[in-house]
């Protein structure tokens, strides 16, 4: 599965009572970009370029897929140089928490 299609699937994915008081927009910056919104406890997927995100993500497609499956630490990664992140470092250490890895395939 590519980091795109995983990207996709994050409304089946999403963990809706972690992110039940917040509200962000989220971009990746992969080889396709894509932005998630995130509004009390749901989230909605646009393809391209958001206007104002609160953070941006910058990695490989593949270090994205090894994130979200939890088989890359995103603190590592990010020190490792691997991951690069502008805007609201706290939204992203908590992005982890908005995804149920049981029910990624």
């Amino acid at each position: 599965m590519t980091a795109k299609e995983m990207l996709k699937m994050m409304p089946q994915v999403f963990n809706s009572q972690a992110a039940a008081n917040v509200t962000a927009v989220i971009q990746y910056d992969i080889s396709e970009p894509i932005y998630h919104v995130i509004k009390n406890g749901t989230v909605e997927v646009h393809e391209g370029q958001a206007e104002n995100p609160n953070v941006t993500i910058t990695v490989s497609d593949g270090d994205l897929v090894k994130l979200l499956k939890g088989e890359l630490n995103g603190m590592t990664a990010f020190m490792s140089g691997k991951l690069k992140l502008k805007g609201d470092m706290m939204l992203a250490q908590r992005l982890a928490s908005f995804v149920d890895r049981s029910k990624l395939p």
